[in-house]
């Protein structure tokens, strides 16, 4: 009878102390913390992507990043190096969380400035397995958010679309590292609760005091296709020009993604 008064004496202590832990942060701290992390260190940045898909297929650019003072509103600016058929492309994104995005695109060929529709932020980007959203982020105030489990060093959050018809998926899943808040995977599951699509970030390197995933691998479980990214000669708080992400720079790229 001890041993059982015990065990449950235990076990009741044991569960206090995994609930005062989950307590410790509210799982919309821990999501804002994890997209602080993913999209927002330093006041800006610059990266070399190589990007090969499972296809054979590849893609090389730039991107720059810089955030907006007084919020979370962001610029991105891409720029394609390689190979041929994407050369001399770009891509430029003015990031509102609180409202609808501004997506450009150029494409030389045409000479022509395509604006992205917001409905088609979750399509393809540049023929690969990553989409639109999957450059610049996804808003958080787009889901909502449930701490779904903890373990030693993960917590996992599932979220929820807020707005079913505006996505293909039902909800997805992030697992969360616990010391840095670095996403180290995603998964999303269709309007059938089945798993489709999963994004991986890996090789975390701090990088100028910020935890860095050099490389990021997107399956498209339906189709069993896959793209991998991998990051070179990044960059934080470099001091780019807030000109440089403008219209008029899409058709003349700056030297800060072509030197």
């Amino acid at each position: 009878m001890r041993r059982i008064i015990v065990a449950m004496m235990m076990a009741a202590i044991v569960g206090m102390t995994a609930s005062v832990h989950a307590a410790e942060l509210t799982v919309d701290e821990i999501v804002a913390k994890a997209n602080d992390v993913s999209y927002y260190a330093g006041d800006d940045g610059r990266a070399e992507v190589s990007m090969k898909l499972s296809d054979g297929r590849s893609r090389d650019f730039v991107i720059l990043r810089k955030d907006v003072p007084g919020g979370l509103d962001q610029m991105f600016y891409v720029y394609f190096k390689d190979p041929s058929d994407v050369r001399k492309m770009s891509f430029l994104v003015h990031k509102r969380p609180a409202e609808s995005d501004d997506r450009w695109l150029f494409l030389p060929a045409l000479n022509l400035v395509k604006r992205i529709a917001p409905g088609d932020k979750r399509t393809s980007f540049v023929g690969s397995d990553f989409l639109y959203e999957d450059v610049s982020g996804r808003g958080l105030q787009e889901d909502k958010h449930e701490l779904f489990e903890t373990t030693d060093s993960q917590y996992i959050v599932k979220n929820v679309p807020k707005t079913p018809s505006s996505v293909e998926f039902s909800s997805y899943k992030v697992w969360i590292d616990k010391d840095t808040f670095m996403p180290r995977k995603a998964e999303y599951f269709d309007k059938n609760q089945k798993l489709y699509r999963r994004i991986l970030s890996n090789k975390i390197k701090v990088i100028q005091n910020y935890p860095t995933a050099l490389e990021q691998v997107v399956e498209d479980v339906a189709r069993g296709t896959s793209t991998t990214s991998n990051f070179s000669k990044v960059e934080y708080d470099v001091g780019l020009n807030d000109r440089i992400f403008t219209e008029r720079f899409l058709r003349r790229p700056p030297r800060e993604v072509t030197q």
